[in-house]
């Protein structure tokens, strides 16, 4: 069954203008890590790889400053904290669990989300509630309702709130969208953007566990869709097809998008192969492909019909995760609640895609059954 995306102001996504340009990813921009205003103070919550690479490149801006990291265990956030050089360490004791701790904190501005998906929306609510701005690792939740009540918090507290879809902060990116945009190409009839690897089974890993909000849609397919949204927009139809296994996760899934202009998108995430990571994007005068990986990548190959193909190259900062984090803080430092790049409307509108794309593979889980608490 297709998913149709219907217009209008009924609950359903449109398709959107085209992703702004972040300040930072714009050509001749200043490096993004030059301060653009007064220092932000970080707490992160998670000691994971992610959270790892992500703090490193915190500590690379002129104006962060590295206040407090948060774990379930002592001995992760003590060790955490000395490596890359917090302030203050906070884990579950008798004072209560490590994020309410850090959430208590005065001396924190904002916080970094990036457990396992199925926490997002307890510990993001709850940095939210103790008037905390918030960054959090996509998927921002597991489900849309998640997340429209995330938005309207947020909104409603006005506080800063961002799923944290880095890519989209890119500037190769954004010149591949500024390319494809420009006419150079011809009008852009189909994009293929596949993501890809053998993840090691084990049913606790939270890759793999349903309770973490495991499988390859909520934790890949975000960035195949990036370059579908970013060149196309929203879709107006979506079929999806998948391998869901025996714990009721989609270990691999398919998804084909349509839109009215007659161009589509193939979008293949996988937990089982190892593919080429890479986008495609054709028109009717030539074809924009990246290297690997797509989320991240440093070349684009462009080719006109019948001409030479010419590579444009872009190096990284840090892991790249800065251009994300600098958009982050000017946004707070000028008293934004949102990123123009990464509007809350655009993760609302994901959300419902990702829900529709789940009824389609029969993919479920806790908190989808979870029944909202009344205030």
């Amino acid at each position: 069954m297709d998913v149709i995306i219907r217009s209008g102001n009924d609950g359903f996504m449109t398709t959107p203008p085209r992703i702004i340009t972040p300040p930072c990813a714009a050509p001749g921009a200043p490096s993004p890590l030059t301060a653009t205003g007064r220092p932000l103070r970080w707490g992160v919550v998670s000691t994971g790889k992610v959270a790892a690479k992500v703090s490193g490149d915190i500590a690379l801006l002129e104006d962060s400053v590295l206040q407090a990291v948060s774990s379930r265990v002592a001995e992760n956030a003590l060790a955490f904290r000395d490596q890359f050089g917090f302030a203050t360490a906070y884990f579950d004791n008798d004072g209560g669990k490590g994020y309410e701790q850090l959430f208590a904190d005065p001396d924190v501005d904002i916080v970094y989300v990036a457990t396992p998906h199925g926490q997002h929306y307890e510990i993001a609510r709850s940095a939210l509630e103790a008037g905390k701005n918030v960054l959090c690792e996509k998927s921002l939740t597991i489900n849309a309702r998640e997340a429209l009540e995330l938005a309207e918090l947020a909104r409603s507290n006005s506080l800063f709130l961002m799923e944290a879809v880095w890519t989209r902060f890119l500037p190769i990116v954004h010149r591949a969208w500024e390319i494809l945009h420009s006419g150079e190409l011809g009008v852009i009839q189909w994009l293929q953007a596949d993501i890809g690897f053998p993840a090691l089974y084990d049913p606790a890993a939270r890759l793999w566990n349903p309770t973490a909000g495991g499988g390859a849609l909520l934790d890949l397919t975000v960035y195949p869709l990036t370059w579908a949204l970013g060149t196309l927009g929203f879709p107006q139809t979506i079929t999806a097809v998948g391998h869901v296994n025996d714990d009721g996760v989609d270990a691999q899934n398919a998804l084909t998008l349509t839109y009215s202009s007659g161009a589509q998108a193939q979008l293949t995430s996988s937990l089982l192969a190892s593919s080429p990571r890479t986008a495609t994007v054709c028109g009717s005068n030539g074809w924009l492909r990246t290297n690997s990986p797509l989320h991240n990548p440093t070349e684009l190959i462009i080719r006109e019909h019948n001409s030479t193909p010419r590579i444009e190259t872009f190096e990284p900062v840090g892991q790249n995760y800065v251009y994300e984090l600098r958009d982050v803080t000017r946004c707070i430092q000028q008293g934004l609640l949102e990123s123009p790049t990464m509007p809350l409307d655009d993760t609302l509108n994901t959300m419902r895609l990702f829900d529709g794309v789940r009824a389609q593979l029969g993919v479920s889980y806790v908190n989808d059954r979870a029944v909202p608490v009344a205030d």
